[in-house]
């Protein structure tokens, strides 16, 4: 790892550097917006050279995925204390997807990469083996008895799945007009309660 730059105070770890490099694009996309943030605006940040960035990411896409992950775990938290007060399978899933409707698109990074669709963490990487497992990770932490309804254990992960791709439909297209979110659970009450 290289020491020239980085206003100073080189990272002492790889880790370290790109902890560093992620909080510099956080704040390009917080001044410039997603779709005028570049590598050279980050590395301007960070007082390092273009080069520097590249050696820790291949390119705009992947440090701007890096970005919106570091955002994620957050976001998972909020979800997961959300949905702790609903004990009905039909309540977990239609709840699911408001949070995600309602809270994606005021996520301070999160939403603002969404908008800008210069990442896939919430598009096509919504069916990614790891976060279909994020997914089901969350069903198994609500107090929701799955078997009682005839869904294994084994089986969450494709309900987190069509859920996942539900709220990204959503985000991406979403009504016109707009639903409210009393709307937006009727919808899904009417459509996806009956299979729960």
């Amino acid at each position: 790892m290289g020491h020239h730059g980085w206003n100073g105070n080189p990272p002492r770890t790889e880790d370290e550097a790109r902890r560093r490099i992620i909080a510099a694009a956080e704040s390009c996309v917080e001044q410039f917006g997603p779709a005028k943030t570049t590598l050279s605006d980050v590395a301007t940040e960070l007082g390092v050279t273009r080069q520097t960035v590249y050696r820790y990411y291949a390119n705009l896409g992947e440090l701007l995925s890096a970005v919106a992950q570091a955002g994620l775990a957050d976001f998972v938290g909020r979800m997961e204390r959300h949905l702790a007060g609903f004990s009905t399978p039909t309540e977990v899933a239609i709840e699911s997807i408001v949070f995600a409707v309602r809270s994606i698109p005021q996520e301070r990074h999160i939403g603002a990469l969404f908008q800008a669709g210069e990442t896939d963490v919430f598009s096509r990487g919504v069916t990614s083996s790891m976060a279909v497992e994020l997914g089901a990770t969350i069903l198994r932490g609500v107090p929701v008895d799955w078997s009682e309804i005839g869904v294994a254990d084994d089986e969450l992960e494709g309900l987190a799945e069509i859920l996942m791709r539900l709220f990204v439909s959503f985000l991406q297209y979403p009504a016109d007009p707009p639903r409210s979110e009393d709307e937006l659970r009727a919808l899904v009450r009417r459509w996806l309660g009956p299979a729960l």
